[in-house]
Order: C-alpha cells, then structure tokens, then sequence
C-alpha cells in the first residue's frame, strides 16, 4: 500500500507512513483546534484540582472555561515567584501541579534580569518530544532526499544546578538532551547528526565544540544542512571554525585527537572516528587559510540545502552575516518554543525569514492572547481564545500548562498573520519588554532593530556590515543620550567606514526612532544625540564567554540588546576602537490630533 493512499495531506505528498502520520495528526489537531482548547484546559484543571494554587480560588467541583476567565487571574512571573521558591527549597506539597516537579527549567538569562525558575513535570518530556517528532515530516515536503545524508548542527548542554531542595535547574535544551527520548532516540534516515551524542552531552563547551566540528569535517560530503539553535550559535561555530582550524587539520591529518579534549566519553567515540586523511586536512586548511570568507559553509560543505537557525526576532540581524558565509542558503525556521511551554512550528519552513509564521498546536498548552496596540495607552484586560484572534492585530501571549502555569503572561508579542485550518499562525514581533528610555521615550527591540538595520545601509559601499550590537541608555551625561555598541563585519579591512559614515549612522538611527524620542531630542532638548561606539572583532564573543561563565546556556545565550551590569559595560568599554556621534538633529514636526 502507498504512502498516499494511507494519507494524503493538505500540505503536500508525506515522504514515508511515519511522515503521513505525523501531518496527519497536524491536521486534526489544526481543523479542530477549539475542541482541542476545551479539551486541553478541562484536562489541566482535573489534572490539577488539589493543587494550592486553584484552590485558593474557592471553586469547587469542576471548573469550566467561562468560571475559569471569570475568577484566574492574570499573573507574571513576580506573582509566582514566592510559590516557586517554595518548591525550589523542597517543600513537595501540591503547590502548582498536583504532578510532582520533575525539575525546573531555567530561562537563558538574557530576556531578564535574572534566570527564571520555570517548573516542569515528567509528562512535558512527552510533549516537546511530540513537537519535534512533527519538524522533519514538515521539512521533508520541502526539501527532498534528506535522507541521504546527514545534520550538522551545533549543540550544547549545561551543567545543572541544584535548588536548595534538590531539584535540578537546567536549560530546557540541555534537560531534552540528557533525556532518553533524545539519547535513545530511535534511527531516523531523515535526521541523522554528523555529532555525537558524546560530543552534545559533554558539559565542556571548548571540547564539545571541537569534536562537533572535527566529526562535521570528516563527513564534509554528507552533510546536507547545517545547524544550530539560535542563527547567534552557528556564526559562533564558524569564529570557531576560523581560530582552529590549524588544530582541526593536523587532527584530520595525523588521525589524532586534540590534547586538550579530555573527555573520557569523547575519546572512547573519537577513537572510531578518527583516521588520517592528509587529502581533506590540505583541502580544509587551503580553504581556512584564505583571507575571503565569504560562502565558507558551502566551500567547506558543498551539499548544504539550507540553514536551520532562528533567524526571527532579534535573530534577524544576523542574517546578512549569515548569508555572507552561505553564500545565501534559504534560513529555515521550524519552531516557536520557550522555557515555560512549546508553542508551535512553521509550517512552511523554507518561507523568507521576514515571513516566518508559527502555527500554534492547540494540543501543547492552554492559548489565551492579551491584545496589545502598540499606538495606544490603554491596556487591555479581557483575553481572546485561540480561535479568536483577529488577522493583522497584536496579541502578547498568555499561557496554562499542564505543570501548573495559569494564565501566565509569557512576555511575546505576535501578531496574527493568518490561519491554518482552524489554528491561528503568528509572526513573532518582539518581546514586551522596553528597551531603552531615557526620559518619556520608550524604545523596543524591534524598532532598535530596525534603526540599526537603516543605519547598516551607509556600510554597503565599504562593503561592510553590523556584525552584532547591543544598547545602554547612558544617564550620566546630561541630557542622558542613547549609546550603541556595533562590532563590524568588514570584508576589506583597507576600506574601513569612515568617521563621516558612521556619524551619519548615528542620525540615520535617531532618523528611525518613535516621534516620541524624536521630539525629546528636538523641542524637549530631554535627550543628548546618539553615539555610536565601534568595539574590536570578537568582542561580542568575549561577552558571551562571559555571561557562559556565569552560568548562561550556550544553546539558549541571545545577545542582549540593553546593557547595564557594570563588568559588561567595563568588558564593551575596554573595546572600544572608535567612538560616532549624530551630527545634527533628527527630523520632527508636531504631530496632528486626531
């Protein structure tokens, strides 16, 4: 019997019976997506009755949705934070979930002040499994034969910490990578890692890296797409690839492994791996050596199809640096996750990143969507279901999970972009979280994004590009004023930008900014011009290795757009080679009242 006959999708031809499956599954949970709300939520508040939480509500017997809208509140992560440090120093009662917490999942640390203490039950693990189990049969429609080669992609764990009661804390990655649904995991022809999992689980990043990289070399003809979690990690992998590659090649060429690689289980696989090839180590090493970079993964890596990375949100400005390695390879983005909750994947993976829509499983989570007018003062109150929300508007996302979350606002604003049967897709926007202000601006993520992506335009004719940045609202000065940290891609270090150019960057950023700023700086004279400070190459790795040290996932690690924690400010300070003021004042005109 034929696959298509067995099921044929909305989507397309599945590859295999499993594939068919798995879209079939989409398809239910999608055309029904309602049922399954009412579904998922009446089995969270059964599953949880006895849990302190909702009992101090006062409801008794069954809670149905409109009892629920009418007497949950709304809560951040600050209104839990007293019951979570309850479970974390080891009191075992039934606080969230009537489920024992398996552990708790940390936050990367980046989004925040400080890591948040998510807490999670055995069953999620089945969960998430389910979501990436739907990933390939999805990608499998739109690239062929990708089981006839293998996955390089770059992953990471932690080392857990220990709460005072016992219970681990860990990075949701790391605890999916030491799972046994990832560990024994069965073979799959269409997801085949050139890494080990030796290599993955090793808690060293230098000796992780390494390995991971030296097993892609070897298998540099197999390898069909290249990966990491965050488009931020696989260009970490290419600075990688470009300060080792000496070490990589006399490994390759010898057939021996790297002294400083120490671990056990790494040189027990290793051992398998490793033989001389003197033929791929001059290969590589011709191609290392070279002064141009430019398409590195495809010169290294010839049968790449695509990148899977995420490229959405703030990611987005890595893709012009990522297209310069590829040589312009399509940016796949599969899946729309947290630490609290996966959410959804992108059902048409291969689509421009601008484009990238996330369709919600009704399955994973209870959805409730907090509209959100970004022109507007007033604050909305009341939730839209799942099936509810409105194409073209703005939602921040709000939660109920099987582990205990109730109506937990996570933070993300969406904003609808159309449906998939009956299940809502969603671009990502931005976090809800302010940026910058210095006095009644407000500036966000991804209106700095975009500033700095106008700005990046006067770079092009000295063939030059903004590698990375981050923000710091500087109050010391008076007017306090806005400061940017750009580290530059130059690709011809003898037509370095000029100081010209990078002023006029600086003006072109203010130029981008909300009225708002820009009448602050105009009539208000409330805020100073903005100042561009250019910092060495590699400096944004140095903060990375920095934030690694203090405990920050490798996976999880997203530069932050806003500093203020003085050793940063310090380590940015100390790297700075050229400092860019705006030149004139920003374009502003009262605004009419409607």
């Amino acid at each position: 019997m034929s696959v298509d006959s067995i099921f044929s999708s909305p989507l397309g031809p599945p590859v295999c019976e499993k594939d068919a499956k798995a879209l079939q599954f989409i398809e239910e949970m999608t055309q029904n997506a309602d049922a399954v709300q009412r579904k998922v939520l009446a089995e969270i508040l059964n599953q949880n009755a006895q849990a302190e939480y909702l009992k101090r509500f006062n409801i008794d017997g069954i809670m149905d949705r409109d009892t629920f809208k009418s007497v949950i509140p709304i809560i951040t992560y600050e209104d839990l934070q007293p019951l979570i440090q309850r479970i974390a120093n080891g009191d075992h009662s039934p606080i969230l979930s009537s489920h024992p917490i398996s552990e708790f999942l940390t936050s990367s640390g980046t989004s925040a002040g400080e890591r948040k203490l998510m807490p999670t039950i055995k069953e999620e693990l089945d969960r998430r499994q389910l979501l990436y189990s739907l990933l390939m049969p999805v990608m499998n429609l739109y690239v062929k034969g990708l089981d006839k080669g293998k996955g390089l992609y770059f992953l990471f764990v932690k080392s857990e910490t220990k709460t005072p009661g016992g219970l681990l804390a860990r990075p949701v990655l790391t605890s999916y990578y030491k799972s046994e649904h990832f560990k024994t995991r069965p073979y799959d022809p269409y997801n085949v890692y050139t890494s080990p999992n030796e290599a993955i689980l090793c808690p060293d990043s230098f000796q992780s890296m390494y390995t991971q990289m030296l097993c892609g070399l070897y298998e540099r003809e197999e390898v069909l797409r290249v990966g990491a979690v965050f488009a931020s990690g696989l260009l970490r992998a290419i600075r990688f690839l470009q300060l080792n590659w000496p070490q990589l090649t006399h490994d390759i060429r010898t057939g021996s492994l790297n002294p400083k690689v120490t671990d056990p289980s790494i040189q027990e696989c290793m051992a398998r791996v490793l033989r001389p090839d003197p033929d791929l180590a001059d290969f590589i090493a011709k191609e290392c050596a070279k002064e141009n970079w430019k398409g590195i993964i495809t010169r290294v890596w010839p049968n790449t199809k695509y990148l899977d990375v995420i490229v959405t949100g703030a990611m987005a400005q890595y893709i012009p640096t990522l297209d310069y390695y590829s040589g312009g390879l399509p940016l796949a983005c599969t899946m729309y996750a947290s630490s609290e909750c996966y959410f959804g994947l992108n059902l048409t993976p291969m689509s421009k990143p601008s484009q990238v829509s996330y369709t919600i499983m009704p399955n994973m989570a209870y959805f409730e969507f907090l509209p959100h007018d970004p022109n507007s003062s007033v604050h909305a109150s009341k939730l839209v279901d799942l099936v509810n929300v409105e194409i073209g508007k703005e939602y921040e996302l709000v939660i109920t999970t099987y582990a205990g979350l109730c109506r937990y606002r996570v933070g993300d604003i969406l904003r609808v972009t159309g449906f998939y049967n009956s299940a809502p897709q969603f671009h990502f926007v931005r976090r809800r979280n302010v940026l910058l202000t210095i006095d009644s601006d407000k500036t966000d993520e991804a209106e700095l994004q975009k500033a700095v992506e106008n700005a990046s335009q006067l770079l092009h004719e000295f063939n030059s590009s903004v590698a990375e940045y981050t923000s710091y609202a500087d109050t010391n000065t008076i007017p306090g004023h806005y400061v940017m940290y750009w580290e530059l891609l130059v690709k011809d270090s003898s037509n370095f930008p000029s100081e010209k150019v990078l002023s006029q960057c600086c003006l072109v950023m203010e130029e981008s900014l909300n009225s708002v700023y820009r009448q602050c700086r105009v009539a208000d004279n409330s805020i100073g011009p903005l100042e561009i400070r250019v910092v060495k190459s590699g400096t944004f790795e140095e903060l990375m290795d920095y934030a690694i040290s203090r405990g920050a996932s490798i996976n999880q690690y997203k530069v932050p757009r806003c500093v203020s924690f003085t050793p940063i400010m310090e380590l940015l300070d100390s790297r700075v080679i050229s400092v860019h003021f705006s030149p004139s004042l920003p374009h502003w005109t009262p605004e009419r009242c409607r």
